[in-house]
This record gives C-alpha cells, sequence and structure tokens, in this order.
C-alpha cells in the first residue's frame, strides 16, 4: 500500500524557495525613529551655519575692495630722515618760585586786614594793619628826648669852648677845660643814641603797616581783623606764592647726567610739561601744559636712590601749572640730525633681535634685521639695516611671514583689517553685533 505521506527531501526544498513570511511592522516605532532623523538632521544643519557661516560686516571703503584670498593685508610706512630730538621723561612736582609768609614784627591788635583770599598783589602792596598809636608815641618820645640832648650839647660846647680861652690865659685849670671838652663829647654820644633810637621807633612804627614783599598771590587768611597779631606767632597773617613763573622739580637716573650736561653746556635745555590722569570732558590725558627751560641741575647726586634733582622754571601764562601738582616732565637733551625714522610699530623683536619687514617692488614681506638707536612713542631712529624710502609695515605684521604676499590697504581700513572677515570653513568666534 502506497505511503501517502511527503517526501522529506522535497519539504525541504521547497522551505528554500518560498519566502518566508514578514512580521508586521509596529507603526509608531517607524514614526518615532524618523521623527528623530529628521530633528538630528536639522541641529546638524543649524550648528554648521552658526559656525561656519561668516558673519555681516559693515559695508566700508575697504570691505568693497577687499584684499585677495591668497594676500596678507597691511599698512605699511617709508623710512625716511629727519631731525630727531632726544627727550628724557620723568614724573614732576610743581612749587612756586617763590613762597613767603607774611608774619607780623610788631605786636598789636589787627585793626585791618586789607588783602582777599586768592587776591594778585604786587610788591608793596599793603596787605593789613596793626594798632599804630603805642608806636607813634614811642617815636615822638625819642625826637624828645634827643631834642633835650641836643639843647645840652649846645650848652656844653659853649661852656668848653669858655673854659679852652681862660685855660689859655691861666684864668682857669687845665683840669677844667678838659672836664668841659668830656662833658661835649658824653653828650654828642647822648643825641646820637637818641637818633638810633628815633630810628629804631620809626622802624617799629612802620612795621604796623604790613606790605607784600613779593609779587604773588595769596592763600587763606591766617588771621581775621580783631585778633592781636603777635611777632612770635608761626602762623603768620597770609602766604604769598609766586605762580608767573612757576617752578617744576623732577628727577632722572644718574646714568643721564652726562647727557644732561652736555646739553646745559649748549644751551638751557628745552623743558615741556604735561598734564597727568585720565581724560576730563574730551581733554587727552596727556596734553601739553607749558614750555620752559631747565634752570638747576643739583650740586650731587642723591646716594640713596641714585638720581638727580632738576628744576625747570615755566612762564605759567595761563597758569596751568599751581604748587603742589604733579605734572610729567620731558627735558629734551639732544637732537640727532638726518636720522632714517620709522614708526615704531614697524620695529618688531624676536630671539634675534630687532627686524622689520619690508616690502619689495612685487608686494612680497622681506624680514630685515635692523639696529634701533633711539625710540620713542612717535618715531624709532634705524642706525643700520635699512635704507631711505624703504617701505616697511606698520600694522599686520603678525600674520606674516618671509617671503609672504601683501596688499597695501589704507590705514583707516587697519581695524577691519585687524578683525578680518573668516573664510568658509575655519573656525572663528561670533562677532558681536
Amino acid at each position: 500500500m502506497p505511503d501517502d505521506r511527503p517526501d522529506p527531501r522535497l519539504l525541504e526544498r521547497v522551505s528554500e524557495t518560498d519566502p518566508p513570511t514578514a512580521r508586521p511592522a509596529r507603526p509608531g516605532r517607524v514614526s518615532r525613529v524618523l521623527a528623530t532623523l529628521i530633528g538630528l538632521g536639522l541641529l546638524a544643519g543649524i550648528g554648521w551655519a552658526v559656525w561656519f557661516w561668516p558673519a555681516a560686516v559693515p559695508e566700508t571703503a575697504s570691505s568693497r575692495r577687499p584684499p585677495r584670498p591668497d594676500t596678507v593685508p597691511v599698512v605699511i610706512a617709508t623710512a625716511a630722515r629727519q631731525d630727531v630730538p632726544i627727550w628724557l621723561e620723568a614724573p614732576g612736582t610743581v612749587q612756586a618760585f617763590q613762597t613767603v609768609t607774611v608774619k607780623p614784627m610788631v605786636d598789636g591788635p589787627l585793626t585791618e586786614m586789607r588783602v582777599r583770599e586768592g587776591q594778585d598783589v604786587r610788591a608793596g602792596d599793603v596787605l593789613a594793619r596793626i594798632d599804630p598809636r603805642p608806636y607813634q608815641a614811642a617815636l615822638d618820645l625819642a625826637v624828645a628826648r634827643k631834642a633835650q640832648d641836643e639843647a645840652a650839647l649846645e650848652n656844653a660846647r659853649t661852656e668848653a669852648a669858655r673854659y679852652a680861652r681862660l685855660a689859655q690865659n691861666n684864668f682857669a685849670s687845665a683840669q677844667q677845660a678838659d672836664a668841659a671838652r668830656a662833658r661835649v663829647a658824653e653828650l654828642e654820644a647822648q643825641v646820637a643814641q637818641g637818633q638810633a633810637q628815633i630810628d629804631q621807633a620809626r622802624t617799629n612804627l612802620s612795621y604796623t603797616t604790613i606790605t607784600a614783599p613779593i609779587d604773588g598771590r595769596a592763600g587763606m587768611r591766617l588771621l581775621d581783623q580783631g585778633n592781636i597779631a603777635r611777632a612770635a606767632d608761626a602762623t603768620g597773617l597770609v602766604v604769598l606764592t609766586t605762580l608767573q613763573p612757576i617752578s617744576v622739580l623732577f628727577t632722572l637716573p644718574q646714568q643721564t647726567l652726562p647727557a644732561v650736561v652736555a646739553a646745559m653746556r649748549a644751551e638751557m635745555p628745552e623743558v615741556i610739561a604735561f598734564s597727568q590722569g585720565s581724560a576730563i570732558q574730551g581733554e587727552p590725558a596727556q596734553r601739553e601744559l607749558d614750555r620752559g627751560r631747565l634752570a638747576v641741575l643739583d650740586n650731587q647726586v642723591d646716594p640713596a636712590t641714585g638720581t638727580i634733582k632738576l628744576k625747570a622754571t615755566f612762564p605759567n601764562p595761563d597758569r596751568l601749572l599751581w604748587p603742589g601738582g604733579f605734572v610729567n616732565v620731558r627735558l629734551r637733551v639732544a637732537t640727532q640730525a638726518n636720522a632714517l625714522t620709522v614708526p615704531p610699530t614697524a620695529v618688531q623683536r624676536g630671539p634675534r633681535g630687532t627686524f622689520v619687514y619690508v616690502i619689495g617692488a612685487d608686494d612680497t614681506a622681506r624680514r630685515q634685521a635692523v639696529s634701533v638707536g633711539h625710540e620713542d612713542a612717535q618715531v624709532a631712529v634705524i642706525t643700520e639695516g635699512l635704507e631711505q624710502g624703504a617701505r616697511v609695515v606698520t600694522d599686520g605684521a603678525s600674520r606674516l611671514a618671509d617671503g609672504s604676499k601683501v596688499s597695501i590697504v589704507p590705514a583707516a581700513a587697519a581695524p577691519a583689517m585687524n578683525d578680518p572677515v573668516g573664510a568658509p570653513g575655519t573656525r572663528r568666534g561670533r562677532r558681536g553685533g
């Protein structure tokens, strides 16, 4: 009897050729995966745009003509020859040219205080008065005593002449004649003493009117009218200071002494006073206050600090210099004639010394070693390594290398050049705006 069961080998072949039955998919799971992928793609696009997209730059004359992408934008200057003054700088203290504390020379009630606080006075102007009556009385007494002594002297001279004639005729002794002459000499001395007392009394009387000994400006009153002025008081009545001219004291290191002495030997060097501190109401932090001349070089070096003390005199026409104030002082000690100069920003410093970047005719930067003789905020004097007329980089040198191609931009475009627009594909910070 035939077997109705299928052949197992046939079943295996059929199972290999027939496709398997697909499992039913979950609709919720597919939508969540798809939403996650879309969100990640959007976040990646936003991050790329924020990171790499260039920021907007205000359109300027320099941005309309941007440098070629294969060059470095730089600002240049030309090495030129000029006379360069050599200045020494130091802080200084303003000092009144003259200072006088007006004190009474005699004692007495202060009947009048004529000077006003802050008043400008001339030498000889009346400042105050002390009650003169006691000193006038003393003068009158001295005059009366002198008149009395003069009368006695006249009588003694007459008697001396009489005794001299009597002694010649032997009507009087020589002793009487000598005594008469001695009396004359005694009274002459008393008259001279009386004249001295008159002079002293007249001087004391003149002291009751207090006058200004110098031209200057009066300070705060130290004694008011109605008080008793005493010659022994240390405070005095008022302080006078001379403001025109005025002095400035400053110090320099002792290493500058040869240059200062040489400058004083040629002529009195020029000195400029500048203000100190921050800018006020649009004024620069350092503005020129006055120009003067060096007046005094102290006769010794301070061994404690190794400095020399100097004093300069200024005319101070606008009274911008005030006693006790602090200023910056610049002293010119020499002038280098026909010196080769470049802006100080052109000088770079590296491990092998100072150098500049010279721009050739093909707009290629070349590193050139130089020697700097004198440098200040305005110019740098090149003593070796550079020729007149050479074009040197003053801004943008930090991005240069020997042989770099450059594009020259005007100095007005330097701020935009220092913060260039980042090229796509470079990492840069976001520009605030």
